[in-house]
């Protein structure tokens, strides 16, 4: 029994058993190793456009975008995005935390003036995410699981939360394909377990495909 509710109804993930799901582990990666390859080959003119796109509206700022996230285990490394931000955006963080329209551990704010003209519309349809492709490649991230946290977000978390690290963070996941921006911090770490607690390779499977939707036909992401 790989879970189990406590008083009240709130999910205990059994690490353990996470650990020792060799099968569905080894099937995991082997698609994570397939998909991120082709993935980078068939999405490589969609990376070009892109880019030139970030490099138009600021010739002097870099095109992707790293951060030191925390992985299973809570192992730091370093994830890539597409910059959608100013330059300086990490500096300009401290004075906008105040605005932060979501409760909990993360920062969230829908008009945030940090984000590029670009940046909106990447973000929109959830391009900027593509160079997690190499993430996942190298082995830091899977294509389905909990969004990685950053370091300071982790310091804020209890005990319950940090369940949420007990598996290899992913690109997408039940949260992204649930409301994401318009789903809470307590809610966000509920589906993260749930995803925990129900994953498998159809539910993967399923993550996946809804992804591509949301691509296609974009919800509340900003």
């Amino acid at each position: 029994m790989e879970t189990k509710m406590v008083e009240n109804k709130k999910i205990i993930i059994d690490e353990q058993y996470q650990n020792q799901r060799y099968v569905y582990r080894f099937f995991k990666r082997a698609l994570d190793v397939v998909a991120s390859g082709i993935g980078l080959i068939i999405l490589s003119p969609v990376f070009l456009i892109v880019s030139l796109a970030i490099k138009a509206e600021d010739p002097k700022g870099p095109i992707f975008y790293s951060q030191v996230r925390l992985g299973k285990g809570q192992r730091p490394f370093k994830m890539y995005k597409f910059r959608s931000m100013v330059v300086d955006a990490d500096k300009k963080l401290e004075k906008l935390l105040k605005e932060n329209e979501v409760k909990g551990a993360m920062f969230k704010m829908k008009e945030d003036p940090r984000i590029t003209r670009v940046g909106k519309f990447i973000r929109k349809h959830s391009l900027d995410e593509l160079p997690q492709l190499w993430n996942v490649l190298a082995g830091d991230m899977t294509l389905v699981g909990p969004r990685p946290p950053l370091e300071r977000e982790v310091a804020d978390y209890s005990e319950y939360d940090k369940q949420r690290l007990i598996v290899k963070p992913g690109c997408t996941g039940l949260w992204q394909v649930s409301g994401r921006n318009n789903v809470g911090f307590k809610e966000m770490v509920e589906l993260d377990l749930k995803y925990i607690r129900k994953s498998d390779f159809w539910f993967d499977s399923y993550i996946i495909l809804k992804t591509f939707g949301i691509i296609v036909i974009p919800n509340d992401a900003y």
